[in-house]
């Protein structure tokens, strides 16, 4: 099987800009706060808030989305807007585990407002798996 990576990065993108949108209307009203990784990002590298976002769009559109096509696709079970979803709960785990304490959130976001912060950014990572898995679809079937 050979993987299409446009529709990966294609999929990886919409899923980004969806999971952005949610954590900037979305989830502050959840959270009363927003949940903003571009400027998280841009505070832990100094670089500035365009410049947090556009890391944080080039890692989910084409890091993440290479990473599910090259590596979770195969291993994740079902038909792909359900590896998607699966995939958004594995990277949401890496926010909450390894990202968010880097960035000053704390493990699991306890830093910055616990389980609502929690759940908001889940539905923000399903909604993107979703997304990603939906437009990505199964690698083509190579014909011999």
């Amino acid at each position: 099987m050979k993987p299409n990576i446009g529709k990966a990065i294609l999929g990886g993108f919409v899923g980004t800009v969806l999971l952005t949108l949610m954590t900037q209307f979305v989830a502050p009203m959840m959270t009363g706060q927003k949940m903003d990784m571009a400027a998280r990002l841009s505070d832990m590298t100094g670089t500035g808030r365009f410049m947090g976002m556009m890391m944080h769009l080039f890692t989910g559109s084409v890091v993440f989305a290479l990473i599910y096509t090259f590596i979770l696709f195969r291993f994740l079970p079902g038909a792909p807007w359900i590896k998607g979803l699966l995939c958004g709960v594995i990277f949401w785990l890496g926010l909450e585990i390894a990202m968010m304490p880097m960035v000053g959130g704390g493990f699991f976001s306890s830093q910055i407002g616990g389980m609502k912060v929690v759940l908001a950014a889940l539905i923000a990572h399903l909604v993107y798996g979703a997304a990603l898995g939906s437009i990505a679809g199964a690698p083509e079937v190579r014909q011999s």
